[in-house]
This record gives structure tokens, sequence and C-alpha cells, in this order.
């Protein structure tokens, strides 16, 4: 099916998962594998501040070189006692795993909290917003971002302000190669908006669940909502922005229970927009899991697929 049958088919219900917490959590997450060093407070010009959370594995040593992994809504990726709902990613034992056999290479991991109220302002792509008509970005940015859109500015912080202080700071890849991007839900579309808008920085992202919807739950019931605005805004801009065709890492995937069952048809939209460029399967994945659903659990459960994928030995 090409991509015209697609959005003529496209009918939109939307919710989303949200994460009501502070800018991080007051105590510093506790890991069994490898450490974490907090950089608390870390300022910024663009966005508010907050504590970032670096992972090391257990034999970091500043003779080697690691490529790094930023992710999204870092309140959730190391230590389940200290999340809103008791469930973690635990990010560190899947990379660690990984690291021990040779499949992926040496990487650290950044947690950066996400926005907390602002969230969505800083995940919401705004480019994605220029693209939808005027009354729907309008009612989005009163209602979803409370009059703040900052998804740009939070990019720059990420790659003017974070990203430098962490290769100064320890023994980093710094070109594109071996730095990476990744997040789900929200998290997962700010993440694929950050390797469109630099791809001269990150070599890959992955967006485990990707929130293509954009709208958040408190909207409505998903069966309520079929403004197709924001997830067509989505699609055009990713026409026009995506990085060249298989000169970069793509992962996508979603489950089928719960809010995850909505997404079947925009990804199907996304992946014929990435056909249509040309990408390869080396450079392009995206896959349905039957059965999962839309909460850390889910995703650290399948986290070391798209590890393997973006971080793989080239």
């Amino acid at each position: 099916m090409n991509l015209r049958n697609l959005l003529g088919l496209l009918m939109v219900v939307a919710a989303s998962w949200t994460l009501a917490e502070p800018l991080g959590s007051p105590i510093q997450p506790v890991v069994s594998v490898g450490r974490i060093e907090r950089l608390d407070n870390f300022p910024s010009r663009f966005v508010e501040a907050r504590p970032i959370d670096v992972w090391l594995p257990s034999d970091y040593s500043p003779l080697k070189r690691y490529a790094v992994l930023y992710m999204q809504d870092g309140q959730g990726l190391f230590d389940a006692s200290q999340t809103w709902n008791k469930q973690a990613w635990n990010i560190h034992l899947a990379l660690s795993k990984l690291m021990q056999s040779g499949k992926v290479q040496d990487t650290i991991v950044v947690g950066i909290p996400n926005g907390g109220k602002h969230r969505y302002s800083e995940y919401y792509p705004d480019k994605y917003l220029a693209l939808a008509p005027q009354d729907v970005r309008m009612d989005y940015v009163r209602r979803a971002q409370l009059d703040q859109p900052l998804a740009d500015a939070y990019l720059r912080f990420l790659v003017e302000e974070l990203k430098p202080v962490i290769d100064r700071r320890y023994a980093t890849r710094p070109e594109p190669a071996g730095t990476f991007v990744m997040g789900s839900s929200m998290g997962g579309m700010i993440s694929i908006y950050a390797l469109c808008e630099y791809p001269q920085v990150f070599g890959g992202a992955a967006g485990l669940s990707t929130h293509w919807v954009g709208r958040p739950s408190r909207w409505g019931a998903p069966e309520r909502l079929q403004n197709a605005s924001l997830p067509l805004a989505a699609f055009n801009y990713l026409q026009g922005h995506l990085p060249r065709a298989n000169t970069r890492r793509l992962y996508m995937d979603h489950g089928t229970t719960g809010l995850d069952a909505i997404y079947r048809i925009h990804q199907a939209v996304v992946d014929e927009i990435g056909r249509e460029m040309g990408y390869d399967s080396a450079h392009w994945q995206s896959r349905i899991f039957e059965g999962p659903g839309h909460s850390e659990a889910d995703w650290a459960a399948r986290v070391e697929i798209p590890l393997a994928f973006l971080l793989g030995k080239p």
C-alpha cells in the first residue's frame, strides 16, 4: 500500500501516556551494575534546570572511548523504586548484557528527566506544529503546551549545552557514529525529531511506541478524537526532513494493546515514507510486538533489540 492510500485511510484516535513528575528525582538512582554519576541542577539558557544521570559501565576507563546514548524521560530508566509506577527500563542491565556479549560498542547512557508539566512543550516538535492548521496549532500550544512551545529550545539544550559537557567530562566518541538518542511515546517523537534537526550530531535514533497522534489523554477518550491534523503535520515534516537514506539509523516499534493499539496505521505511514526515500533494512527498522502495551516494563522487555540496532559494532 502506498503513502497516498495509507493517508486516505488514516482516522486518528489519540491519547497519551504522561509523566506527572517533577524534573527528576531528588534522590540519585541506585543500580546493581555499573555506576551513576549525577550532574545536579544542570543549568540551561533554554529550558529549566534539572539533574542529569550518567550511567557508566562497570569497566569504564578514561583510556577507552565510549558511544553515548542520550535518553528521554530519564526518571524511568534505572531505578523502579523511584518511579511513579514502580517500573523502570533497567537500561543498565540490558546494555551491560549486550556489551559483555560483544553485540554493541562500549556505551554510556545519559538520562535526561522530562520537563514535568512542560513535557508536551519540550517533546512535541515545533516544526510539526508549524505545519498544522492554525486553529489546531493554537489550541495545542494553549492546552497541551501551556503556551510554551519548547521543543527546539530543548534540542538546543541537548546539543549546545549538555553534549559538550558530557564530551569534556567523559571519554566519549563525540562524532555522529558515537552519538545516539532514544525515547518512548512522546520521548520517541522528540528523539526522531532530534535526528532530523541535527543529523550532523546524531548517528541514529530510536522511538519505542512513538506517540504520532501527539494529543494528551486528558483531552478525551480515544474514540472521540478523530482529528488527523497533528499526525499529518508530522508526516509532512518527515517527508522533507528525514536524513538522506542510509546515512543514519532509525528504529521504531509499537505493541498491540492499550495505547499502543492505536499506533499501527500511523507507523505504517512513517514506514512508507522511509521506503519511498530508499531506506534499507540496515538503516531502518520498524517492528510490531504482539501483546505488549505502553509502559516501562513493556519497553524493558524488548529494549535489547533497538540497542543492538543502534549500537551494533560497525
